[in-house]
């Protein structure tokens, strides 16, 4: 576990409310294999840190290694593939307040797993939960982000952007990243890289960590997000006869 600051330390301390009933899950979508050293992974500690010294439960899930088929459809063995890690990793995620999802930047975009998850999150977006509404609805999203190159914020974007479409809540501040410098060069966790030591980086990981939990918190004390004209049931989605309601119109 990452040794927090003494100011993280101290906001744990003051914390306004309880979040031990909490879960949160972080999915690195890293390209490397568990045991390999993830950059991504390093610079989450934090944010995971500050979360357990909270009383929140953390699943952490390496999505690279597990054998997740390409596809929108919640099992695609159903469709043809052989072997679908995802039913499973999909019950792990949803049992979650919180979902944060990890990128290395390649190119200026998130990794190709991040696509594939997220791929697999909007197949599972027409199931719905006990208010008729996505089953997304009343979690809560954020994004963690590292590379050497430009690309973070647009990595955030278009994160976030799913996040919010498929129903998550997406609370103010809600990523952080690292860049080292353009071009070959250590990553975040890499010695002399000054990752895990970048003050800006550092506040803005904290920043997204207690704004996740206190939207987490505010959503479960609510009971989930307000039903009022958003319940699937009560609006016509305009689909053809002959084709079934889309995921994505939630």
């Amino acid at each position: 576990m990452t040794e927090l600051s003494a100011q993280d330390q101290q906001l744990c301390e003051e914390a306004p409310a309880r979040y031990d009933d909490l879960r949160a899950v972080f999915v690195n979508c890293t390209l490397k294999r568990s045991p390999e050293l993830s950059h991504t992974q390093a610079l989450a500690e934090t944010s995971i840190a500050i979360m357990e010294a909270n009383g929140v439960e953390v699943d952490v899930i390496r999505a690279v290694d597990h054998r997740i088929a390409a596809g929108v459809y919640p099992d695609m063995t159903e469709h043809g593939a052989e072997v679908d890690d995802w039913p499973g990793l999909f019950e792990r995620i949803i049992a979650a307040n919180v979902l944060v999802m990890l990128t290395p930047i390649w190119l200026g975009e998130k990794s190709s797993v991040a696509t594939r998850v997220v791929e697999r999150l909007y197949g599972n977006s027409g199931q719905l939960n006990e208010h008729d509404q996505s089953v997304y609805y009343g979690r809560v999203g954020g994004v963690i982000a590292t590379g050497n190159e430009d690309g973070a914020k647009h990595c955030a974007m278009n994160l976030v952007y799913s996040l919010q479409h498929l129903g998550y809540v997406i609370p103010p501040q809600a990523d952080a990243a690292w860049l080292g410098e353009a071009g070959p060069g250590p990553s975040y966790a890499d010695e002399g890289s000054g990752g895990p030591h970048n003050e800006f980086t550092h506040r803005n990981t904290t920043f997204m960590t207690w704004n996740l939990l206190h939207t987490a918190r505010w959503l479960s004390d609510a009971g989930g997000f307000p039903v009022h004209g958003n319940q699937r049931s009560l609006w016509d989605a305009g689909c053809r006869f002959d084709a079934p309601n889309p995921e994505h119109r939630v």
